[in-house]
């Protein structure tokens, strides 16, 4: 699945413009904070409605100012996973994951939770877990959306070494088994060296 975007937007005094064309796999959205990475995710994803430009995953056109087109973010089917885990203080890990889960996704539930490394963590309360659990549990709400693309904001954000690596090894499996394409942000270059296909900097 192809990612074809090319978008632009005023936010205050700085212009955020971006433009790339490329096929599936892991693809890097690299560079200093500041440089609007995120702000081009939230373009695809359609939080943030570019001033001008086009964004087509798979052949769908989601969002073409010249056109007319500005495709729901629900109905843009993109799997988001934020910075911080973003988790429902008052819902378990469970019903966490069950949250806006669709019954035709990629995996059930208990799939996922195995995936992941988080099956034992099910009956547990967010607040009790560590940061590399809770970015798990984040990544298992995405996939179990039943989602076309994956939308990946600096996931190992705050994470210690070993956390860190467990978190990598989940992405390095999604990107090899899950196969679905994902738009990654970040501004460690030894993260997106190893993870990523294509980096594109910003």
């Amino acid at each position: 699945m192809s990612f074809e975007v090319a978008v632009e937007r005023r936010l205050g005094d700085t212009v955020v413009a971006c433009a790339f064309h490329i096929g599936g796999g892991l693809t890097a959205l690299f560079g200093p904070s500041g440089a609007g990475k995120t702000s081009v995710l939230n373009m695809v994803a359609g939080l943030l409605r570019p001033d001008a430009g086009r964004v087509v995953v798979g052949g769908e056109v989601l969002f073409d100012s010249a056109g007319g087109v500005d495709v729901p973010v629900q109905a843009r089917r993109a799997g988001y996973v934020f910075q911080d885990a973003r988790l429902f203080p008052h819902l378990r890990v469970r019903e966490n994951l069950a949250y806006g889960m669709k019954p035709e996704g990629l995996m059930t539930l208990e799939e996922a939770a195995e995936f992941l490394g988080i099956a034992h963590l099910l009956n547990r309360w967010p607040r009790s877990l560590s940061g590399g659990e809770a970015h798990r549990v984040s990544i298992g709400r995405a996939l179990l959306s039943n989602p076309r693309f994956l939308l990946m904001d600096e996931p190992l954000t705050g994470l210690d070494r070993a956390r860190r690596e467990d978190v990598l090894r989940v992405i390095e499996r999604l990107r090899d088994e899950v196969g679905l394409p994902i738009l990654y942000v970040s501004h460690d270059r030894a993260e997106v060296e190893r993870l990523a296909g294509t980096i594109i900097e910003m």
